[in-house]
């Protein structure tokens, strides 16, 4: 025997189907908004995010590259957000890839001479002064440190930053002038 069909049902199906027309049609008539507004940053939260800008150069310690990376994801996430934050960052990635990069280029630079030239003898005569320099550009990157963490301490209070030359440059290309 079919089962009999319900005609409670069959009437529920029927009013449903018009329903989901105005539901359509809402949507349709609805207007886009406009994406929502980011809050404004407070001072404090920005003074943390330039310190911790700042204090990424202690990455380099442990992993030797990490530093500047952190500082430009800092960056790349505040640029629209605080300009304070954005230029503490990028003024702590650029310096960091000219000092931690940069003195390994030179090492690594001063290293490669000095071998070529040992093929011819000169070099080996190269070879103290080449040790005596990567001994001294060795201490460049511990200096770094230091100035790193002095930019922290500024950034903790408040004060605007500015890495000697590399600040002025970055100020200048981050303002467009």
């Amino acid at each position: 025997m079919p089962p009999e069909e319900d005609p409670q049902i069959e009437s529920d199906e029927e009013e449903a189907a018009p329903e989901e027309e105005q539901v359509a049609e809402v949507d349709e008539t609805v207007p886009e908004l406009p994406p929502p507004v980011q809050d404004a940053i407070p001072p404090s939260k920005e003074q943390n995010w330039a310190m911790i800008a700042h204090l990424s150069i202690l990455l380099n310690l442990f992993t030797g590259f990490l530093g500047p990376i952190l500082a430009l994801i800092i960056y790349l996430v505040y640029k629209d957000r605080s300009r304070y934050i954005a230029y503490q960052s990028l003024q702590a990635t650029i310096f960091q890839l000219i000092v931690w990069v940069g003195v390994g280029l030179v090492i690594g630079a001063m290293w490669l001479v000095t071998a070529a030239l040992s093929i011819v003898l000169i070099g080996l005569l190269c070879i103290p002064f080449t040790l005596l320099g990567t001994i001294f550009l060795l201490f460049v990157p511990v200096a770094s440190l230091v100035y790193g963490v002095i930019a922290a301490i500024k950034c903790s209070r408040g004060e605007d930053f500015r890495y000697w030359l590399v600040g002025d440059w970055v100020r200048g290309t981050y303002e467009g002038t």
